[in-house]
């Protein structure tokens, strides 16, 4: 794969002509709504298949799977637009595979209100897939906010592991700092979220949990330590799959912090794997910065795979973006959030050049809102070759594979970077 970046009069056509692939698969892989309005400086990834199928007639797709001893996940995966639709035609290609680099698993996080056309587009590329739908409250109740139960049994028909995700947060991601040390401290309350979970995984046929720290420091670490190996007994017993995902928050991004202070490997014994993500939520009132800064995480993920072993680790990708209007004010601007479909429409609209940070790896650009008087806005996001850069630190430090925050939505650069250097372990045949 390639990625190519978008210069002054290039156009569709002959960005497909240059690099030898059809313009209806080079937009559809980078999800381009308007293929014949490119802006200058978008990224745009350049896939190619190692084995690719012309349909014939009396072709199914179960037929085509067994023709190249592939799964039904690997075909629908590499061509995402069948989930769109029942048929196949007689001379439409169809990608069968990629030359990839190994196997990795993947996480996607989703609410319970997701969309099903969305849940089942994105579900071939999943290894295991983390509701978002319950919160532990005071005294260890588990609450449960939405229905979740075809979410379940569609993740299973596409052999996806369903995770039963726990935290103290709200859906909105507000934190809840008294509740979490409550439980934290109380062997009592332990034990009742322990026992509601492992009862609602039971009766909803969860495979396993993906808890959530967001407030991990030094000076926490032993008693999320002993909450997390008396969880890892119980689950161990049950046969229950155990995940963690850390919220990397912006302090731990910053140079100046010093990730030596917090002793990741102490919790790799207990768990089946460790996600290091930054959650970004629908508000955002810090200043305007990138989405996330990939070189720094990367020397995080250099520090941690010293300690842990590197099958147990999975880095995040966030997948939006942020709108601020300028110029910010502390404790008055609030940043918007966006899916990078909306991203780019917006960039459209506004006719914007695409900026690029080479030191967070992030892009980003600039438009004015006409309200009476124009109002600058800027907008941060990420697009391919942030994805690329992630996509490299799994690679580079064989690590078991990337967590997505979130998969509410299909994002087909994400996809095809993914697909195009990676197979997608599935633990449901």
């Amino acid at each position: 794969m390639e990625i190519y970046v978008v210069q002054e009069r290039d156009t569709i056509d002959a960005i497909a002509e240059r690099f030898g692939v059809a313009v209806d698969r080079l937009a559809y892989d980078n999800g381009l709504s308007y293929p014949y309005t490119l802006l200058i400086g978008q990224a745009l990834i350049i896939a190619y298949p190692k084995q690719v199928h012309v349909v014939q007639e009396g072709d199914s797709l179960q037929s085509i799977a067994e023709l190249y001893q592939v799964s039904l996940m690997q075909i629908l995966r590499n061509n995402s637009f069948l989930s769109e639709r029942e048929y196949i035609y007689p001379g439409e290609t169809l990608v069968i595979s990629y030359n990839t680099e190994r196997s990795i698993t993947t996480n996607g996080y989703v609410f319970a209100f997701i969309k099903q056309e969305n849940l089942r587009k994105i579900l071939p590329n999943l290894t295991y897939l983390s509701v978002f739908n319950y919160t532990a409250a005071d005294r260890g109740e588990i609450i449960q906010y939405r229905e979740d139960e075809s979410i379940i049994k569609i993740a299973l028909e596409y052999g996806v592991a369903p995770l039963l995700m726990v935290s103290t947060l709200t859906t909105t991601g507000e934190p809840d700092v008294q509740t979490a040390y409550s439980i934290l401290l109380n062997e009592e309350y332990q034990d009742r979220s322990i026992n509601q979970f492992v009862e609602l995984m039971k009766k909803k046929g969860y495979y396993g949990i993906n808890m959530v720290f967001n407030y991990l420091d030094r000076s926490s670490l032993p008693i999320y330590n002993n909450f997390v190996r008396k969880v890892s007994q119980r689950l161990k017993q049950e046969g229950f799959i155990f995940i963690i995902t850390i919220n990397i928050t912006q302090e731990l991004l910053k140079e100046d912090f010093l990730i030596e202070e917090i002793d990741y490997a102490s919790l790799s014994p207990y768990v089946d794997g460790i996600i290091f993500l930054k959650f970004v939520w629908g508000a955002n009132y810090d200043p305007p910065a990138p989405i996330t800064n990939i070189n720094y995480f990367e020397r995080v993920i250099d520090f941690l795979v010293e300690r842990i072993p590197s099958q147990r680790v999975m880095v995040g990708n966030p997948i939006l973006g942020y709108d601020w209007q300028l110029p910010y004010i502390p404790n008055q601007s609030v940043a918007t959030s966006m899916t990078l479909n909306a991203v780019q429409e917006l960039a459209i609209e506004t006719n914007s050049v695409i900026e690029f940070d080479e030191v967070s790896i992030t892009p980003y650009f600039n438009y004015y809102q006409v309200l009476g008087v124009p109002v600058k806005h800027i907008v941060w996001f990420i697009d391919v070759r942030s994805i690329n850069a992630i996509n490299d630190i799994v690679k580079d430090h064989a690590l078991e594979g990337s967590g997505i925050w979130n998969t509410m939505f299909y994002y087909p650069q994400l996809w095809t970077s993914i697909n195009a250097r990676f197979d997608i372990i599935k633990l449901i045949e």
